[in-house]
């Protein structure tokens, strides 16, 4: 897992980008730059994005810095990349809807007090909102020393990130092009093909 988290370092992005992800916290809304470092996917993604949402997440190791995904044709989408060590998602919903139709995929886990649980989690997001808590954070590290997430989860030199011991997310609604996981363990699964009326999203 080190190695495809690695090759995201070697993707250069000449333009300058500022990410704005939204958060309600006590360090309210934090900014992402990117200047000539990024940081791409380790798969082309598809272009098109997808909802999470959930009552609550909780996680152990947390980082965050500006990258890129890249579709397959060379598309690039700048993202904040967030990553953690193990996290538990409670009352996870995740949907994607299909271009031109009123076609929904959705999936739910994580119910009932079960959480679905993830280790090694990156995430490629357009933005975030919730209520969250970080415990023991730092705000503007480099994000090339960035040591508290998954094994090699760091951006370019000089590039801006953050670290936290821990974070806590409230009503977490995400709005990503990419997850990728070591494991991720989704707790009494359900997944559906919503047509028409019943095509709606996590949000």
């Amino acid at each position: 897992m080190q190695d495809r988290i690695e090759n995201r370092g070697r993707t250069r992005w000449r333009r300058f980008a500022a990410l704005m992800v939204p958060a309600t916290a006590v360090a309210g809304a934090i900014v992402f730059g990117m200047a000539n470092g990024a940081i791409a996917a380790s798969f082309a993604v598809s272009g098109q994005t997808f909802k999470v949402s959930a009552s609550e997440l909780r996680g152990e190791g947390f980082v965050q810095y500006g990258g890129i995904a890249e579709e397959s044709d060379g598309t690039k989408h700048p993202v904040a990349v967030s990553g953690i060590r193990n996290a538990k998602l409670y009352d996870l919903c995740q949907s994607v809807k299909v271009p031109g139709a009123p076609v929904v995929l959705t999936i739910n886990a994580g119910g009932g007090g079960k959480p679905a649980v993830a280790s090694g989690l990156l995430i490629d997001m357009d933005s975030l909102q919730g209520d969250a808590e970080f415990k023991n954070i730092n705000i503007g590290q480099d994000a090339a020393t960035l040591t508290g997430g998954p094994e090699g989860a760091k951006g370019d030199k000089k590039a801006f990130g953050q670290q936290s011991d821990t974070v806590v997310i409230k009503d977490l609604k995400q709005v990503a092009r990419s997850t990728h996981a070591g494991t991720f363990t989704l707790t009494g699964l359900d997944l559906r093909v919503n047509v028409g009326a019943d095509a709606k999203e996590c949000f």
